[in-house]
């Protein structure tokens, strides 16, 4: 059964983020599962497959035979790939010829020199850029050809290097398995050849889908080839409580699924010994308007059902009887003979690794509409930090923009890198709006509607940045106001972290000083402060929330707020004299995902969106994730990635241009060298004390020199072997990655 997914696609649903994944396009069909990369983009999941040829490979130049054959061999069999294609939106191969006097095309009318040959061994005599049937480079399409008079750039036989490139989109004749170069048998011709990996696009089977609008509606097709063995999987959502999900009968012998209740799927056949059924039995509810997962399996040995994670249901086959599933009728898909069919979205049913096209199927049957709506109740939890999930035809995104966050889930850290003396200001109003609308309520309210524009203050905020440095004093991060009111996040000169509040009615600000804790020791850490009236939480890194209390006197309201500055206050006014003094010269270090209320500064400044207006940055700013909290990357390393197979087990021949993850191995095997020469040493010592020991007038001094031998035994280890710190390093990286 299914351990692998059908596609890339199917990962990201699972909220996976790009990484190498074992993929299976035909389910438990013959093809087998290969490894790609899994690309996932914020709105688009790319599947790349990779082959061995090295780019720029060079052709001709010393031999004179006729023909020079490059062959490609990739990390999967060109049937595995012509799944992909197959199944994809769109797919792309990018493909360069470099040449010196080497014609490639042998436009405008001559017989090309040069022809790549695609799937089923078949011979193209089209180029990068362009298109089957058309006898042109990218540049004879485009009309910017080095010699008008040719269609490809080769083909003017400079003697000078020119360059013809571009993708192959026509994706029926992917892959590219050989490039067959001509034109080299002349003194001084000489030619480079890039091929660049598969790369497809959306998957369609995956969200291929109908909807049953009524409970008689069902689409057929013809009838189900399943004697010896069935294979049928597909995702269901529903918020009926039974029907039927498909049904094929023969004479007496039938195979059928459907929802029996609430809670329970059935799979039942007869193949000639009397009907046999298998019912999972879910402890949750089924009918939740959630996408759940269907695989039932039967063979002449055995039969199994499978719901979601749910545990395998299975059984035996008789070991006498019949084998053979004899059916005539056509598969129906729905309510079928008059029986109550299924009220709600099937999707992506393969029956025998084979995609029914319920879409197609479903746009000309009554009852049943194509597509299906709502994939944010199942997947809209993957979205994370706020951001939100958006529906999609296909599927669903996340909308990241009013986090601090992008990527696919909004889990990606923005951040960036300060020099000292560089700040970056964002004015809450932006130029041009009067003071009466100055706070717009996008800006700067938090989702509560409470907060309304016209007054201008605020009585509750919420801030989270994370943070890296070795220099203190200095000023994180300080929110200015038209009044004397302020906020400020600093490092003393002691290194520890100190939260100020000026809201007025007090003599001096109020401040939280966190003493214990050096915050300027080159370590990302987080800081989230949300103020609610008087009450004011502060949560630090992964220690537990502490509450704090605006003195009695204290004002609670902020007052007109007018800007926020990272690295540096400058700001024109009185301004208090601490603040002044630790902001001069100015913040060095890193600050990422820093969030004030609805506000993500850093984000406006290093991505386009529509408050980037509000930004101004002195200096260079720099795009880091230096200081981006470990808390926020996921911490599932390579080896602990349940979905992550290492790739000795992937017995391709191409590991090292196809598969990047043997490091880690490398960098376990010398941890483990090293803690096993660490154990002797210890070994050693512990018996040499207690040797020492039965000496007791030695003992004392002896051990001093042992303890010292200890040290520097370490120490040597350290010292002499370039790995040990490697390994260290690369341990983090892993936790980082």
């Amino acid at each position: 059964s299914a351990i692998y997914e059908l596609s890339c696609e199917a990962y990201k649903h699972l909220g996976k983020t790009s990484n190498y994944y074992w993929i299976d396009p035909d389910g438990s069909g013959t093809l087998g599962p290969l490894k790609v990369y899994c690309n996932m983009t914020e709105d688009k999941v790319w599947t790349t497959v990779y082959h061995d040829l090295q780019m720029q490979t060079s052709v001709g130049g010393s031999s004179v035979e006729k023909l020079s054959v490059l062959q490609l061999n990739y990390s999967a069999t060109m049937d595995q790939i012509s799944a992909i294609t197959s199944s994809a939106e769109y797919c792309e191969q990018f493909i360069s010829y470099s040449c010196k006097m080497s014609r490639l095309l042998n436009t405008p009318e001559g017989n090309p020199y040069t022809w790549w040959v695609g799937k089923a061994n078949e011979k193209h005599y089209y180029w990068g850029g362009s298109g089957p049937g058309i006898q042109k480079c990218a540049c004879g399409i485009e009309r910017n050809c080095t010699d008008p008079k040719y269609y490809c750039n080769c083909d003017a036989d400079y003697k000078q290097w020119r360059k013809d490139s571009g993708m192959l989109s026509y994706k029926e004749h992917l892959p590219v398995s050989q490039v067959v170069v001509g034109d080299l048998d002349r003194p001084g011709s000489e030619a480079k050849v890039s091929v660049g990996p598969v790369r497809c696009q959306g998957d369609r089977n995956y969200w291929n889908s109908a909807s049953f609008v009524t409970s008689s509606s069902y689409l057929h097709f013809s009838t189900f080839q399943g004697e010896t063995s069935a294979d049928i999987s597909f995702y269901f959502k529903t918020s009926a409580s039974d029907g039927v999900f498909l049904e094929n009968l023969g004479n007496t012998d039938f195979i059928k699924l459907e929802l029996k209740s609430a809670t329970e799927v059935s799979f039942s056949f007869d193949v000639g010994n009397g009907p046999v059924e298998i019912v999972v039995r879910s402890p949750n509810p089924l009918n939740d308007d959630q996408w759940h997962r269907v695989n039932a399996e039967r063979n002449v040995k055995q039969a199994s059902l499978q719901v979601d994670q749910l545990p395998l249901e299975v059984r035996k086959a008789p070991t006498e009887g019949h084998t053979r599933l004899e059916l005539y009728s056509q598969l129906y898909v729905g309510a079928a003979g008059g029986q109550r069919g299924f009220l709600g979205c099937i999707r992506s049913l393969r029956m025998n690794g084979v995609t029914l096209d319920l879409e197609e199927r479903a746009k000309v049957t009554p009852g049943v509409k194509p597509g299906c709506s709502g994939h944010c109740t199942s997947y809209g939890m993957y979205c994370a930090n706020g951001g939100k999930c958006v529906e999609k035809y296909n599927g669903y995104s996340c909308d990241c923009s009013k986090t601090a966050y992008d990527g696919p889930f909004c889990i990606k850290d923005v951040g960036a890198f300060f020099e000292e003396g560089m700040w970056l200001r964002y004015n809450f109003h932006s130029p041009g709006t009067s003071m009466k609308d100055l706070v717009s309520r996008t800006l700067l309210s938090s989702a509560d509607a409470e907060i309304t524009a016209p007054d201008l203050n605020l009585n509750k905020e919420e801030l989270s940045f994370s943070f890296s440095t070795t220099k203190s004093p200095c000023v994180l991060l300080y929110v200015s106001s038209y009044t004397p009111d302020f906020l400020a996040v600093l490092v003393n000169p002691k290194g520890n972290l100190q939260i100020r509040y000026n809201l007025g009615g007090t003599k001096e600000p109020y401040s939280i000083d966190i003493d214990h804790r050096n915050m300027a020791n080159g370590q990302p850490h987080t800081v989230n402060v949300t103020r609610n009236g008087r009450d004011i939480v502060l949560q630090l890194d992964h220690y537990p929330p502490t509450s704090y209390s605006l003195p009695a006197t204290s004002d609670i309201q902020f007052n007109s707020p007018k800007a926020l500055f990272l690295g540096k206050v400058i700001e024109t006014g009185k301004i208090d004299q601490d603040i002044y003094k630790y902001s001069t010269p100015g913040f060095t270090g890193c600050l990422s995902r820093v969030q004030f209320n609805q506000i993500a500064p850093l984000k406006a400044a290093l991505r386009p969106t529509n408050a980037s207006s509000h930004v101004h940055i002195q200096g260079e700013l720099v795009e880091s994730n230096c200081g981006a909290s470990p808390l926020t990357i996921p911490p599932m390393s390579a080896a602990t990635d349940p979905w992550h197979l290492d790739s000795a087990s992937a017995g391709f021949p191409y590991n090292g241009q196809a598969i990047g993850d043997g490091v880690n191995r490398n960098s376990a095997i010398i941890g483990g060298v090293i803690a096993v020469v660490i154990f002797t040493i210890l070994c050693t010592l512990v018996f040499l004390i207690r040797y020492m020991f039965r000496h007791k007038g030695t003992y004392h001094t002896n051990e001093a020199k042992g303890a010292e031998s200890a040290e520097s035994a370490d120490a040597a280890i350290m010292n002499n072997d370039p790995n040990f710190t490697e390994t260290i390093d690369e341990s983090k990286k892993e936790w980082l990655i």
